[in-house]
């Protein structure tokens, strides 16, 4: 049941950041009695956490992807790692209660009777295999499916939800299912969607979770590489929730020597994160979720966040003015034209940015490449000797995965050299206020702001006047690392 607290309803929710136990030779092949026992020393932490969360109230629990089996197997080497996974229509089944009921399926009682011993529901992820017939033109050789799979459990340990991940990231021991799912699961306090990783940039399962299917509470399991100055794990988390008005119990792996950490619980307007490069701890995250997202946001908050009503209702919009430099009187003004001697081009993220620099303390800067121009006016406000540019790219990105971007970024440099701009920051010093706006062609757009120590800040107001998305920020308590106005070209891709 959803507890009230100051009239808003609320659940308890857990994420783990979990260290795990990895494979030292991930691509050896071994058989399953030794598989489960590697397993089981993840699974031993995991239990320890459920034991800790339900001392403190949690009602839903979130485990990362890959935690339990680790990463980087081939077809071969993954398959004694694999668990069973029944049929539709050979559930419901508790796992736990019905131990004998399949063979194989060891990693999916020991969550179960996790589930069913700390009284809450638990979302995992595990390798499975699924028995597919050579008529599907789908099935494998083998004759056999692996999937990157999502469980679900009822707090009394009954299997509820399974989901199988679409977008695959170099994941050679699994397939990519056949068809695209939609798994949504109802509890005693909220209605969740499911999906994992690599899924939160693409349109498919997620954008039909919310859009068609109007969840408002998404469980994302991740194994996330961060790569600043963009896509860091919490940023997007934290981003997306601000963009649809959703929340996000994100739970990561915990890495530090492969960039991974950054796990949170994010409502649109707060948070509660972890991301820490220091140590190599895992991290128990517990807070209250609102059960309505809207509840926490006053009236100001739903104007300056109305991404979809401003397209249409000039009442829902912050009334603000934006300059474009559509015009041979108004481009002596902007400052940074395109084609002046000024802008100048380096990577960011593996794209070719043309970026413009602020080299004043204030002004209004703006850069094009496409059909998306970008403006941001700054302010410094202290003299800090740190170069930042205002970067632009509209176009797709190839590497590591194939997507279309239309991005707007206020970055700091890492050096005073323009070659420098686009590489990966985590401090900075220079507090700055800003207005920052573009003329995207997707409405598909997340505002991102982070700050020195790769901390995350809310905008003051961001939202859509007319086709110009912007976001708005005062003075900050920490130096600007990347503000940026990040939009995916879902149909372009």
């Amino acid at each position: 049941m959803a507890r009230v607290g100051l009239g808003i309803e609320y659940y308890v929710a857990a994420v783990y950041e979990h260290h795990s136990i990895l494979n030292p030779n991930s691509t050896a092949l071994c058989d399953r009695k030794s598989a489960v026992e590697f397993m089981s020393k993840n699974l031993d932490i995991y239990e320890q956490q459920v034991h800790i969360a339900a001392r403190k109230g949690v009602q839903i629990i979130v485990f990362p992807e890959d935690g339990i089996h680790g990463f980087n197997y081939s077809r071969m080497s993954i398959y004694p790692y694999l668990d069973f996974l029944p049929p539709s229509h050979l559930l419901p089944w508790n796992p736990c209660s019905e131990p004998d009921k399949f063979q194989d399926t060891e990693v999916l009682q020991r969550l179960s009777c996790m589930a069913q011993g700390g009284r809450m529901v638990v979302v995992a992820n595990l390798g499975t295999k699924v028995l597919c017939e050579h008529v599907d033109p789908m099935c494998p050789p083998d004759g056999r499916y692996h999937f990157n799979t999502d469980v679900v459990f009822s707090d009394n340990g009954t299997l509820i939800a399974s989901y199988f991940k679409q977008n695959l990231y170099f994941e050679y021991g699994f397939d990519t299912p056949p068809h695209v799912q939609h798994v949504i699961f109802n509890t005693s306090f909220a209605r969740f969607g499911l999906f994992t990783c690599f899924d939160i940039l693409f349109y498919e399962p997620v954008m039909t979770l919310i859009e068609k299917h109007q969840v408002k509470h998404l469980v994302h399991p991740t194994a996330w590489m961060n790569q600043l100055p963009l896509l860091s794990s919490i940023q997007i988390q934290r981003a997306f929730a601000t963009r649809f008005n959703v929340n996000i119990l994100a739970a990561n792996i915990h890495h530090t020597t492969l960039g991974m950490t950054g796990s949170g619980i994010f409502s649109p307007i707060s948070s509660s994160y972890h991301y820490d490069m220091d140590s190599e701890n895992g991290q128990l995250i517990i807070t209250n979720v609102p059960v309505d997202p809207l509840e926490e946001m006053g009236p100001e908050d739903e104007d300056s966040v109305s991404f979809v009503k401003s397209e249409t209702s000039e009442g829902n919009v912050i009334h603000t003015s934006f300059q474009t430099c559509d015009s041979e009187d108004r481009k002596k003004h902007c400052g940074g034209s395109p084609g002046d001697d000024t802008s100048f081009h380096a990577e960011m993220m593996y794209d070719n940015f043309t970026f413009v620099p602020l080299n004043t303390n204030e002004g209004t800067v703006h850069v094009c490449a496409g059909t998306l121009c970008c403006y941001v006016t700054y302010r410094k406000q202290n003299a800090s000797n740190e170069l930042y540019a205002l970067g632009v790219f509209d176009g797709l990105h190839t590497v590591h995965g194939q997507y279309s971007l239309q991005i707007c970024a206020l970055v700091k440099c890492g050096g005073l050299n323009r070659t420098m701009c686009g590489q990966e920051v985590t401090d900075a010093s220079s507090v700055l206020t800003f207005r920052l706006w573009g003329s995207f062609s997707t409405k598909y757009v997340f505002p991102m702001i982070v700050t020195s120590g790769v901390k995350l800040q809310l905008p003051d107001h961001w939202g859509w006047k007319d086709n110009i998305c912007y976001m708005r920020q005062g003075a900050m308590d920490l130096g600007l690392v990347t503000a940026a106005l990040y939009g995916r070209y879902y149909e372009r891709d």
